[in-house]
C-alpha cells in the first residue's frame, strides 16, 4: 500500500468538508447542544448550572449516542456509492490508486473532519467550565470527549461499508437512516424484550455481553464505568459484571467496530 495516495484522497475529503462549511456547522451544533444540556441537565431535579462532572457526563452521554452516529451515518454514507453514480469511480481507479487505498483514504479524510468538529464542539464545553473542575475531572471530562471521537468512527466505518454494498445513493441514504434507528433505538428494545418475555432468565453475563454487539452500548458502557456517581445514574451498571468495567478493554471492543465494518467494505468493495 501507498501512503501517498491514501493522503491525497484523505486531504481533497478534508479540505472539501472545510471549504463547504461542514465542519463548523457540526461543531457549532454540538457546542451549542453540549453547552444548554451541560448548564439545564439538572433541571429536573429543580436545579440549572454546572453542578459536577459526573452529571455533566451522565446528560451528554445521551445527546452523543443520539447525534454523533446520525451525524457519521450521514457524512459517509455516499462516501463510495456516490462517485460511482457520478461516474468517476472508474476514472479514479483508473489511476496509480487500488481500491483499498481510496476507501481508507476517503475514510481516513471524513473521520478526520467529524474528529475536528466532535474537539471542537465538546472543547468549547471544556473551555466554560474549566474554573469548575479540578485535574481529575478534566481528565474524565476529556476520556467521555475522546471516547465520543471513538463512537463516531465506529459509526462512519459503518457508513463507509454501506456506501460500499449499497446500488445507488437513495438506497445507501436509506440503510444509513435504518441502521441508525436499529443500533440507537431498536437493538435495546429487542434486549429489553428478550429480558422481560423470559422472565429474566436472560438477565446476567449474557445479557451483558449482547451488549457489545451495539458500539452505542459500548460507548454507554465506556462512561458509565468511568464514574461512581455516573454508575449510579444509569441502571445499566447493575447487569454489568466487573469484567466489562475495564476502560481498555471496552477501547478495544470500540476498536474493534472501527476496524471490522472497514474490513468487510474492503473485500465486498468493487467498481
Amino acid at each position: 500500500m501507498e501512503f501517498k495516495p491514501v493522503l491525497t484522497v484523505a486531504s481533497k475529503e478534508f479540505w472539501d468538508r472545510i471549504r463547504n462549511r461542514w465542519v463548523l456547522a457540526v461543531a457549532l451544533v454540538f457546542a451549542a447542544f453540549s453547552v444548554v444540556i451541560a448548564y439545564f441537565g439538572s433541571a429536573q431535579q429543580g436545579m440549572v448550572g454546572f453542578r459536577s462532572i459526573e452529571v455533566t457526563i451522565a446528560s451528554l452521554v445521551s445527546l452523543v449516542i443520539y447525534l454523533i452516529p446520525l451525524i457519521a451515518l450521514l457524512l459517509g454514507f455516499d462516501a463510495i456509492v456516490g462517485e460511482r453514480e457520478r461516474g468517476s469511480l472508474g476514472l479514479l481507479l483508473a489511476l496509480p490508486i487500488t481500491r483499498f487505498e481510496l476507501m481508507l483514504g476517503k475514510y481516513l479524510g471524513l473521520a478526520l473532519a467529524l474528529t475536528l468538529s466532535t474537539l471542537i464542539g465538546f472543547g468549547v464545553v471544556a473551555v466554560l467550565l474549566w474554573q469548575h473542575m479540578d485535574a481529575n475531572a478534566l481528565f474524565h471530562y476529556f476520556g467521555f470527549i475522546f471516547s465520543s471521537v471513538l463512537l463516531g468512527l465506529a459509526f462512519l466505518s459503518i457508513a463507509v461499508l454501506i456506501s460500499v454494498i449499497a446500488g445507488d445513493r437513495t438506497r445507501a441514504s436509506g440503510m444509513a437512516i435504518a441502521t441508525w434507528f436499529f443500533f440507537v433505538l431498536v437493538f435495546d428494545l429487542i434486549l429489553l424484550g428478550i429480558l422481560v418475555t423470559t422472565g429474566g432468565k436472560f438477565a446476567g453475563d449474557s445479557f451483558a455481553w449482547m451488549l457489545l454487539l451495539n458500539p452505542a452500548d459500548v460507548f454507554r458502557i465506556l462512561n458509565v464505568f468511568s464514574l461512581e456517581d455516573v454508575r449510579t445514574l444509569y441502571g445499566l451498571a447493575s447487569v454489568m459484571p466487573a469484567s466489562l468495567g475495564n476502560p481498555l478493554k471496552m477501547g478495544g471492543v470500540m476498536l474493534a467496530w472501527i476496524v471490522l465494518p472497514l474490513a468487510v467494505a474492503n473485500w465486498r468493495f468493487k467498481p
